[in-house]
């Protein structure tokens, strides 16, 4: 397993850098949003990310976010309420035996998982929810054999499937401009023209409401 891993680490990290470099040099205008023609999907969500923490930590620092004067700093209560929350499960489950799905409520992993989400537009979602509440619910209760058998083989297939299926995409359509029907899921906004608002008390730009 262990020369598995580290086979699979060293070829997709030659493969994703390599890859990398390709785009660079063959999309043109990649990451820059307002050059971009409408439905292209290079738009980079994941560098936004990364540039967003940098300003968040580096250039504006997170005790003008956090701290008590700072706009998120109710944030913080979540410090406590993940302390209490687990010691809650327990007692509750103590206090009704009877209910034995209280001990299956996991407050590190439903408070964690929030760390795993994608990263995409609240529109981007709707798949995944879709796609979890069915096999894990739906099929997980009428079908647990069939869940148990092939779940995570079908977990595994779905990923392959969509990275073979990128792949494809983008090395025949994609490269040479063709971004597929033009609908309303292949805006990559989240169909809120409020979305890019600023949320800081009296910051005032045209078309957003001032906080």
């Amino acid at each position: 397993m262990f020369v598995a891993q580290v086979t699979g680490t060293t070829i997709s990290s030659i493969v994703s850098v390599a890859a990398s470099w390709w785009l660079l040099s063959a999309v043109e205008n990649i990451c820059v949003l307002e050059k971009l023609p409408k439905g292209s999907p290079w738009t980079c969500p994941g560098m936004t990310v990364t540039y967003d923490n940098s300003v968040i930590w580096g250039v504006v620092g997170p005790m003008r976010i956090y701290y008590p004067d700072g706009v998120y700093s109710k944030l913080l209560y979540f410090f406590l309420i993940g302390g209490i929350a687990p010691l809650l499960i327990w007692a509750l489950s103590k206090y009704f035996p009877e209910k034995k799905w209280i001990k299956s409520i996991n407050i590190p992993n439903i408070l964690g998982g929030a760390s795993v989400l994608l990263i995409a537009g609240a529109v981007n979602y709707w798949s995944w929810i879709t796609v979890g509440v069915l096999f894990t619910v739906i099929i997980y209760n009428k079908y647990k054999d069939w869940w148990t058998k092939y779940n995570y083989v079908l977990a595994n297939g779905l990923d392959l499937g969509v990275a073979f299926q990128s792949l494809l995409t983008s090395a025949t359509l994609q490269i040479n401009g063709i971004y597929g029907v033009n609908w309303w899921g292949l805006d990559v906004g989240d169909h809120c023209p409020l979305a890019q608002c600023p949320t800081a008390p009296g910051v005032s730009v045209e078309g957003c409401p001032t906080v």
